[in-house]
């Protein structure tokens, strides 16, 4: 509907305001109109009194047409401090009212107009005022209220005509001028947004600003940065989606080549000759961590982690399994790994997802710590509160470089070993996530690195997913 447009709203409120601003001036204006209707009435009967003035014996037709043409039943003229009645005539009904103009406030006018347009009621008043041109001290007359009150309804509606006039043509101009100035460069906006969506890679829908209005100019402005921002986030998205397909393809056949060179790796770490014997530990060691990265690299490749299977489990012997295979790893390098989480302590997690949030962090810390060449701990510890369970993993090891923590849950900007992916703090962080919780950065620093991992205790039912 028109109503419901920009310009169509415009256009109805203008002639609302621009009435509203009429009706204001209307109300003093018809108080006006009254007292000049009353002073023109005043001069009349002074006028006709004149003729007494005179003559003082006038004959009685002749007083009575000079009090018609007048519109008055009384003319009482006082000169020289003497009351005189000029003019009379019988009155259908006595005065109900006395109104002075001789000095009246705008107030009293305008109450006393609208009284008279409210009663229609045909009253007699009494209405005083000074005689022109200083004839003398005071003139009142006596007079009808009925020729009165049309007069006032005649001009008023004439009035509101002409500012229903006044208004349409005003609302009009106004119309085609915001049309032309504002609502024509919004709509260019918008078909521009609807264009650049249908084909947001496509740089040459990107909006052009060529608004004179400031305003419109720096939405013009602002809705190009980021079409461009956009255009180019979007660019880099496809590029990284082929790429990391193309990774996980590479990594997935890396894999199983991989695979057979352990097999053959195992074979040659029996052999009996001695720098075989040195040799195949190594080698050993460097296919198993590239068997790792190219497990992590296909599960971080795919489209997402499967949803936990949440149950309530022991958290000792998942950390215990941990600390076991961590330590194993650590391959007699100084390092001690432990874990003090009470027997009795129940978290609800995905067992295998949680085991492998917990083996990312300290395999993470014992790579850190092995780098430096010097002994170090790694601790899990574990508690809860009332609205939640806390996980820590502590080492000793030498911190966070200041790049690491800016791209700590970042994929493959997050390593801090020389060779390592960056996948395992995101993995780890991402299957948290999974279970409602979050899995953040405590501290880190030469004295060594605490992570936290947060799981909530609250259960989101239905009605509260839904709000």
């Amino acid at each position: 509907m028109f109503i419901n447009t920009l310009s169509g709203r415009f256009l109805v409120l203008t002639i609302l305001f621009v009435m509203l601003a009429e009706v204001f001036i209307f109300v003093p204006s018809i108080a006006r109109f009254r007292q000049d209707y009353m002073l023109n009435h005043l001069e009349r009967a002074q006028i006709a009194s004149l003729a007494l003035l005179a003559d003082e014996m006038i004959e009685l037709e002749l007083e009575q047409e000079l009090l018609t043409n007048a519109g008055v039943y009384n003319v009482v003229l006082r000169r020289d401090e003497i009351r005189q009645l000029a003019l009379a005539s019988s009155m259908p009904r006595p005065v109900s009212q006395t109104f002075d103009i001789r000095d009246p406030s705008a107030g009293s006018l305008i109450m006393d107009a609208i009284r008279r347009l409210a009663n229609p009621e045909p009253e007699v008043i009494r209405v005083i005022g000074t005689p022109l041109r200083d004839a003398g001290l005071l003139i009142e007359v006596t007079m009808p209220t009925e020729p009165m009150r049309a007069a006032m309804l005649d001009y008023g509606l004439r009035v509101l005509i002409l500012s229903a006039v006044i208004s349409i043509f005003t609302a009009t101009l106004l119309f085609f001028a915001v049309r032309y100035f504002l609502v024509k460069p919004i709509s260019g906006v918008v078909s521009a947004m609807k264009t650049y969506a249908a084909a947001p890679e496509d740089a040459r829908r990107i909006i052009v600003p060529k608004s004179s209005v400031r305003e419109l100019a720096e939405a013009e402005l602002a809705l190009k940065s980021m079409q461009t921002d956009l255009t180019s986030v979007l660019r880099q998205s496809e590029r990284l989606a082929s790429l990391g397909s193309a990774v996980a393809k590479i990594s997935h056949d890396l894999r199983n080549i991989l695979t057979t060179a352990q097999l053959f790796a195992d074979r040659i770490e029996s052999s009996q000759d001695p720098a075989v014997a040195r040799m195949a530990p190594k080698l050993m060691n460097s296919i198993s961590r590239a068997v790792n990265l190219c497990e992590s690299t296909l599960a971080f490749g795919k489209a997402e982690e499967p949803p936990p299977a949440l149950t309530v489990t022991p958290l000792s012997s998942i950390a215990q399994d941990v600390v076991d295979s961590e330590q194993l790893a650590a391959d007699g390098a100084p390092i001690t790994i432990s874990q003090s989480v009470t027997a009795n302590l129940t978290v609800r997690a995905d067992p295998e997802q949680l085991y492998r949030v917990l083996s990312n962090l300290v395999r993470n810390a014992r790579q850190a710590i092995i780098s430096t060449g010097e002994e170090g701990t790694i601790s899990i510890d574990a508690g809860e509160s009332t609205r939640a369970w806390w996980i820590t993993v502590t080492d000793s090891g030498p911190g966070l470089p200041p790049r690491a923590q800016e791209h700590l849950f970042t994929p493959f900007q997050g390593t801090v070993s020389k060779g390592g992916s960056g996948l395992g703090l995101a993995i780890a962080a991402e299957l948290v996530r999974g279970h409602g919780g979050a899995l953040s950065l405590k501290s880190t620093g030469p004295e060594g690195t605490v992570f936290e991992i947060n799981l909530p205790k609250a259960v989101i039912g239905q009605g509260q997913a839904a709000e």
